[in-house]
């Protein structure tokens, strides 16, 4: 589902563009196929550098994804940690700056970074108020949700026809089907690149849901190219049997990995494709690959996160913005609190565009 991240004068390009043409953000561009991000993700996951989690290693793992066993927010590490990944509130001047004269793209998680974590995951309803706050920003930037749900279940929660759904960790993405003043109806499927895995993935869904019946509390949902088992609500003393229980019905599928969020297990294929690859899809389909004028912002809070500010890291373009209230190793620029402060963030950056064209 979702885990949390530095503003330093190398994020941002130096080159300065001229503006992109006001009311025109989205660039007109045929859908890219399922069968093109298949290519690309035909290579085999690192299991090094992916954060896979391997034998012995599980059970320490668990604990960390608990806000119990987070570093304190006190002392001079939170002072230090805040001082590498300043507020994006507070240092609001400084992001629009950076992002003068560029393009913004905005990403956006979903569990805990537009809605709160919560017990009941199917619970994790977002407020009227962040869904103005992100309409408002979709209004001037191409917008798209990046989630570990199923695309389908974070599209019933957001509600916005205007917005590109990348689901399943970015192996489902879809754009979007509303005519907007940004781009023509484009309701075809872009990208599905692990569609192969679809009956092995129903199929250890049965036996993972079978298995944790034995377990109080623990859930497993099907976001469709992957499975979360969430522990949330499961007794600490249970989690090592939950964890041996989800890795024994593992071991029968070399082909899938086991990756972990807050209070989740993940399952998913090992193929080379994560949030990374998908912000990195959506730029080259909105036709800013390459462009030294595109100011990409990702903002969430989960480890699975992590691949996607690496990508920003790498481009030296744009900023990430981590949302936790720890300190986190992390590769995001900023932070912010909570899903509170996104809203502001979001509804700040929204009037400033609105104001440079009024």
């Amino acid at each position: 589902m979702t885990n949390h991240a530095a503003f330093a004068a190398e994020d941002a390009v130096t080159a300065v563009a001229a503006p992109a043409q006001p009311g025109r953000h989205f660039a007109s561009f045929p859908p890219r196929r399922a069968r093109d991000c298949r290519k690309a993700a035909l290579g085999r996951m690192d299991l090094a550098t992916s954060g896979v989690l391997m034998a012995g290693s599980l059970l320490d793992s668990m604990k960390a994804s608990s806000p119990r066993h987070a570093m304190s927010p006190a002392g001079a590490d939170h002072e230090e940690w805040i001082e590498k990944h300043p507020s994006a509130l507070e240092w609001f001047e400084g992001v629009l700056a950076a992002a003068e004269g560029k393009q913004i793209v905005m990403f956006l998680d979903y569990d805990g970074t537009l809605s709160p974590i919560v017990q009941d995951p199917d619970r994790a309803v977002m407020t009227e108020e962040m869904r103005d706050a992100v309409r408002g920003v979709a209004q001037h930037f191409p917008t798209a949700i990046v989630s570990g749900r199923c695309r389908d279940k974070v599209f019933s929660f957001v509600k916005l026809e205007e917005l590109y759904y990348a689901g399943s960790h970015g192996m489902d993405i879809k754009g979007p089907t509303k005519v907007s003043n940004h781009k023509a109806k484009a309701d075809e499927v872009l990208c599905q690149p692990a569609t192969e895995f679809l009956p092995v993935i129903q199929e250890v869904h049965e036996k993972l849901t079978a298995k944790m019946e034995s377990i109080p509390g623990a859930m497993v949902e099907n976001n469709k190219f992957c499975l979360s088992v969430h522990f949330r609500c499961v007794e600490e003393a249970e989690w090592d049997a939950l964890g041996r229980d989800v890795k024994a019905v593992l071991d029968d599928y070399p082909k899938l990995c086991l990756t972990k969020g807050r209070k989740v297990l993940e399952v998913r294929p090992s193929i080379e494709w994560n949030k990374g690859h998908a912000l990195k899809f959506l730029l080259k389909s909105l036709g800013y690959a390459e462009r030294v004028n595109v100011f990409p912002i990702y903002i969430g809070d989960d480890r699975t996160d992590e691949d996607a500010f690496k990508v920003l890291q790498n481009m030296g373009q744009g900023i990430g913005i981590l949302v936790t209230k720890f300190p986190k190793e992390t590769s995001a620029s900023y932070s912010l609190r909570e899903p509170a402060e996104v809203k502001e963030f979001l509804r700040k950056l929204a009037k400033s565009n609105g104001t440079k064209k009024g």
